[in-house]
This record gives structure tokens, C-alpha cells and sequence, in this order.
């Protein structure tokens, strides 16, 4: 990813491209959070996702996640008839999808604190010092 950003920035930033490359990695925590808030089918999920804030993902990619996610056993699906229109798959998650979610989440919390503290010059604040600091 760093030659990614490396080549970006010489050639002139595509924030697009960049926003897509961050987006890979945490998509499906992401489609995981968004189905746990309720039963989902796939444009449903697009639009969710996208009045989120992540309006770059788009509709044809969410469907090999939801596929992916579903053999993985984190996601059910069950169709049902639509009022207007052709049946629907709707997604839930299961008790492993439940628990990834609550992995990732965890994880994206440490995550998110630790680029906050990068981005922005400071330090971890645990009363810990690396030997660099002593």
C-alpha cells in the first residue's frame, strides 16, 4: 500500500483510489456492523453503507463479501418476498458473525486511536515510555 500512496503522490493524489485502497481492508467489518443493526439485502446494504459516509464502495462490490461472508458462516441469508418487486435475500449474522464483529470493532478502536495519535504527534498516554524516550 505505501508504494501505492508513494506513486499517488507523484504523480498527483487520486483520493478516490487512496479512499478505495483503506476501504478494502475494513469492508467487511463494515457490511458486518451494518447487517447487526438489522436484517439486510444487498442494494439495501449499498444505500446504508453509502448514507454512512462511504459512498465510494460500490454496489458490485458487496456482493462477493456478502457471498464470501456467508460461506465463512458469519452471515445467513433467507429470502423473502419483496412488495415490490422480486424476492429479496436478507443477510443476518450469525453467533461467528456476531463475534467477528466484536472482534473487529475492538480492534478497530486500538487501531483508530493509535493512526489518531500518528497523524496528529502524540503519544500513547499509559505511563509506559519505549527506551528511545528514557
Amino acid at each position: 500500500m505505501f508504494n501505492y500512496l508513494a506513486k499517488q503522490v507523484r504523480e498527483g493524489i487520486n483520493i478516490m483510489s487512496i479512499k478505495s485502497q483503506i476501504l478494502k481492508g475494513i469492508l467487511e467489518g463494515c457490511i458486518l456492523a451494518v447487517i447487526e443493526e438489522s436484517p439486510t439485502y444487498g442494494y439495501e446494504l449499498y444505500v446504508k453503507l453509502a448514507t454512512k459516509g462511504m459512498d465510494s464502495v460500490s454496489e458490485g462490490s458487496i456482493y462477493p463479501i456478502l457471498l464470501r461472508l456467508q460461506k465463512e458462516g458469519l452471515i445467513k441469508g433467507k429470502m423473502q418476498k419483496s412488495a415490490s418487486g422480486p424476492n429479496r435475500k436478507y443477510y443476518s449474522l450469525t453467533e461467528e458473525g456476531k463475534a467477528a464483529l466484536e472482534v473487529f470493532s475492538s480492534e478497530w478502536a486500538k487501531l483508530g486511536t493509535a493512526i489518531d495519535l500518528i497523524l496528529k504527534g502524540g503519544e500513547k498516554d499509559d505511563g509506559q515510555r519505549n527506551d528511545r524516550d528514557k
